[in-house]
């Protein structure tokens, strides 16, 4: 068949109701699409990969893990439509070809949304899973889950006003029943959420020794609804996350350092000479242990029945037992250094004066008159 026969053949051809060189390139312009967003695709992943490799960044990685997510059904479908868009298609057609490109993109938006989701859950298990907290997989779980229902939830709310569908009414309706479950569970999800501000802020961690109110003790457990606390008499403390959170929580893990504050006194006759010598006496004692750090010694004040020192120093390491073997060997050092002196410790005194009132006349008896 001569080219100019096969050229009037195929402009003269329909199928359809199309004619066949409209197909034809529609076709072509597809297959092109197709094979150019793959070729886009590949030299974005190959680029991001290398990235990844040469810096260690993990945005780099996680943008690998996400284009390697992108749909080869979808982007037939998108390839499709724009070979539908070459076509000489009724009015109707082309909206439905636009409502169509929207779907496809939202949907492959869904799906690069899925893969972000993940690599973040994957990323906060790896950072928190070794910290020994029992809610870790748990809240991950969670965690991904709401948010996978988030991310899907606007898709279709998306996709349905694309469609021409009025979803005031039902996106009202879902506010109504969200707030009627939450009211429902709210002190489930009061600790629930607390949970997962302690899996991410990390106040506290299993194994640390934590003061919270008039419970002192170590951390036993962090779960979804109950934190445990073993207290220093044995007895295990189960405490609700959300009341934990609001309270004080004096946390000792983090110390390097316990500063410490403790005063005594010496009776008001002390002389003045000895009085003034002291300060020294317990610098030098403080300054004789190499685990402590000399801060102060002051006479403080005069008090009601003492002169009364404040001495404040510092602990090199946070043992409480360390702590307290050395202010006991203070405290001996300064019993010795006082005696030699000839100082003593002053003791809770009160001095009572009394006023002795002046004797008074006694009154005379009364005199009965005489009856004559």
């Amino acid at each position: 068949m001569p080219p100019s026969a096969f050229l009037s053949w195929v402009q003269e051809t329909t199928f359809a109701g199309v004619p066949l060189w409209s197909l034809l390139i529609a076709v072509l312009a597809g297959v092109a699409t197709y094979l150019g967003i793959l070729l886009a695709l590949s030299l974005l992943t190959s680029r991001a990969r290398a990235w990844a490799s040469q810096s260690h960044s993990g945005v780099a990685r996680a943008m690998v893990d996400v284009l390697e997510g992108t749909s080869r059904f979808l982007m037939l479908v998108a390839a499709l439509l724009v070979g539908a868009s070459f076509l000489d298609l009724p009015g109707r057609w082309e909206n439905r070809l636009s409502q169509l490109w929207f779907v496809a993109v939202a949907l492959q938006m869904g799906l690069w949304g899925m893969r972000a989701i993940g690599i973040g859950v994957r990323h906060y298990l790896a950072q928190h899973a070794s910290s020994g907290m029992t809610q870790v997989s748990a809240s991950a779980t969670l965690m991904s889950w709401g948010l996978r229902t988030l991310l899907w939830s606007v898709v279709l709310l998306a996709i349905l006003s694309n469609l021409g569908v009025n979803i005031t009414a039902f996106i009202a309706s879902l506010g109504v029943g969200g707030i009627a479950v939450a009211l429902a569970v709210q002190n489930i999800l009061g600790d629930l959420f607390a949970s997962l501000s302690i899996a991410v802020d990390k106040p506290f961690q299993v194994g640390d020794f934590v003061v919270v109110g008039n419970v002192a003790g170590t951390v036993q457990m962090i779960g979804l609804k109950t934190t445990r606390i073993r207290s220093l008499q044995g007895e295990e403390v189960v405490m609700s996350n959300t009341d934990l959170l609001k309270q004080t929580i004096s946390n000792y893990r983090p110390m390097q350092r316990r500063r410490i504050v403790f005063g005594f006194g010496v009776p008001y006759d002390t002389p003045i000479e000895q009085v003034e010598a002291i300060p020294g006496v317990v610098q030098r004692l403080v300054e004789a242990q190499p685990q402590l750090e000399f801060d102060r010694a002051h006479f403080k004040a005069f008090g009601q029945s003492a002169l009364e020192f404040e001495v404040v120093y510092i602990v090199k390491d946070p043992g409480f037992n360390l702590y307290m073997d050395l202010q006991q060997t203070l405290n001996l050092g300064l019993m010795r250094e006082l005696a030699a002196m000839g100082v003593k410790f002053a003791l809770p005194a009160r001095t009572v004066h009394v006023a002795q009132m002046p004797a008074e006349p006694p009154h005379p008896l009364p005199v009965a008159p005489l009856q004559a």
